[in-house]
């Protein structure tokens, strides 16, 4: 992770904390607040709640949770606010990164949505995945009901040497 960078909204657990399973209620403070509105351009976020939990599974671990806001999101046409209110459920498979060099050098690329997180560093940051999920719950254009785009009119002559078309030449006969 680049230490330069400014995260949102942080909440760390490392693996050896989890033990039998972990329970986390986030709630991000107004300086918070006002990083995922800039992160996520939205007009405002008045409230931000989730509530995550980490448990065991085979081969790593789940992590699910409920992520619940009040936001207001800009209309892409109007450019008013437009108040948006979230209640996401969600459930991620993590699985810690493997520290040993592998057997052998060929490569599997698996485009499934399904494909486990990969946890690196034993740390797994739950601030950003609800920050995550509330981003995955916005509408990713969002317009007012009934708003519409009009496409402005062209011009009628559009070339660069329409302007010549006005300018008489002396030597012309045709024109006086």
């Amino acid at each position: 992770m680049n230490p330069e960078r400014i995260l949102p909204f942080s909440e760390v657990v490392r693996v050896n904390e989890i033990g039998t399973g972990l329970t986390r209620h986030l709630v991000p403070d107004e300086a918070a607040r006002a990083r995922i509105v800039k992160a996520l351009d939205l007009a405002t976020l008045s409230s931000f709640d989730s509530e995550l939990s980490v448990m065991p599974s085979r081969g790593g671990w789940t992590l699910s949770g409920r992520v619940t806001a009040v936001a207001e999101q800009v209309c892409g046409i109007t450019l008013e606010p437009l108040p948006v209110r979230i209640d996401e459920r969600f459930s991620i498979d993590l699985v810690e990164a493997s520290t040993r060099e592998p057997d052998a050098v060929e490569v599997e690329v698996s485009l499934d949505d399904d494909a486990p997180d990969v946890i690196e560093d034993g740390r797994i940051d739950l601030g950003q995945y609800a920050v995550e999920q509330f981003a995955l719950a916005l509408d990713p254009f969002p317009r007012k009901p009934g708003a519409e785009f009009v496409q402005p009119e062209e011009p009628a002559e559009i070339s660069p040497f329409a302007v010549l078309k006005t300018f008489k030449r002396p030597d012309d006969p045709g024109k006086s």
